[in-house]
Order: C-alpha cells, then sequence, then structure tokens
C-alpha cells in the first residue's frame, strides 16, 4: 500500500449536516462511540462554504433544511465533483424526496426513526465504498502513468492484444510483421512494468474505466 493510499485512510471523516442541534449532536456522539471521526454542521451553506474537494469519508445529510433542502446540497456537490458517499436522512413524508436523491447518486437513506444499528452499517458500507472508489482512482492514475511513455504503435498493439487479438491477427490489422508485433509488445511490458498479461489487462481496464 503505497504512503498516499494511507493517508487517504487515515483522514476519512463522516460530514454531519443537520440543523436540528440535538440530532446532530447525538449523530455525532453515536459515530464516536465506533471511534468515527465527525465533523458537524449547522446548515447547508456552512457545509457547502466549508467543502473541499480533497475531503475523505462520507455525508449524512438531513432532507429538511431551513436554507437548502439536502437535494439541492446533492445537486451542488454533484456540480463541483463530489466523491464522497452521501446519505439522506428523512422522515417518512420525505420518502419521495430521498428516492429523487438516490437517482441522483446519493448510496444510501435512512427513514426516521432509525436504529442505532442502522445507521452505523449505513455509515460503515458507505466509507468502505468510498475506499473502493479511492482506490480505483489511484489504479486508474497510477495506470496513466505506466502508460505515458508508450509510442502510438505500441498502444495500438496493446490495445488489440488486451481485446483478445492474437499476434498473428494484430499484424494484419495493423500492416505490421508478426515478428513486430512481438517486439512493439515486449516493449509495452517492459515500459508498463507489468509482471503478466493478465497485469497488463488489469492496467487497461483500470485507464478505460476513468475514460
Amino acid at each position: 500500500m503505497t504512503e498516499q493510499r494511507q493517508q487517504s485512510q487515515s483522514v476519512q471523516t463522516v460530514y454531519v449536516v443537520d440543523d436540528d442541534a440535538s440530532a446532530r449532536d447525538s449523530l455525532c456522539w453515536l459515530l464516536g462511540t465506533e471511534k468515527l471521526r465527525t465533523r458537524a454542521f449547522a446548515s447547508a451553506a456552512e457545509f457547502l462554504e466549508q467543502w473541499s474537494g480533497d475531503w475523505s469519508g462520507c455525508v449524512t445529510l438531513d432532507i429538511r433544511m431551513p436554507d437548502m433542502s439536502g437535494l439541492q446540497v446533492q445537486q451542488e456537490l454533484l456540480r463541483r465533483g463530489n466523491r464522497m458517499p452521501i446519505i439522506v436522512l428523512t422522515g417518512h413524508a420525505d420518502v419521495p424526496i430521498a428516492i429523487r436523491a438516490m437517482k441522483l447518486g446519493a448510496y444510501d437513506f435512512l427513514e426516521k426513526p432509525y436504529s442505532d444499528s442502522e445507521l452505523l452499517d449505513a455509515v460503515g458500507n458507505a466509507l468502505a465504498r468510498e475506499r473502493e472508489l479511492d482506490l480505483a482512482e489511484l489504479e486508474r492514475r497510477e495506470a496513466m502513468r505506466a502508460l505515458e511513455n508508450l509510442t502510438e504503435r505500441e498502444r495500438e498493439v496493446m490495445c488489440l492484444v488486451v481485446d483478445g487479438l492474437t499476434n498473428k491477427a494484430v499484424a494484419v490489422e495493423l500492416g505490421i510483421s508478426e515478428k513486430t508485433v512481438e517486439v512493439h509488445r515486449s516493449r509495452v511490458m517492459q515500459k508498463t512494468g507489468a509482471a503478466s498479461f493478465s497485469a497488463l489487462v488489469q492496467l487497461c481496464l483500470a485507464l478505460r474505466q476513468g475514460d
């Protein structure tokens, strides 16, 4: 595991956004019993003013707040490119709004009153999901760095090979000799540092998933 990855995990925080002070404090206390780091905001405006794209963790977002609705906050976060999973907290009457939030990409929603275990499970799953997304992004960037030194012809050979073509088929497709394909393929493996063909496939998949 890289140092960058370790640092990313160490700063995971649950960002609690709720205008109800008692609900906010209660939620932070509950999360604290599980040794989870929290940061609370009394309004949507306060949260959005301080939000930073390098925050790591997840957000618990009350659907009804006086300055902005949770749905409006989510839409603004979407516009800003937020990657943290969002858990929407809603009353029974607001379930249709919560479903709209899910369609916009919210990770989960909990209907009040929810149990402590439901909340902790949702937060735990959201944090795990954020770590997965973070790792996938790191792998994509590493793949880009590994592939950036390839020539155009080497990229062409790599893509065709990864798509399942034999060296002979690649040679026919590109109008070059099979021996030349073998040379390009060897150089691709050397430049990317891929220890095996399967490792090369993983590099390409990581890169394509980010497109």
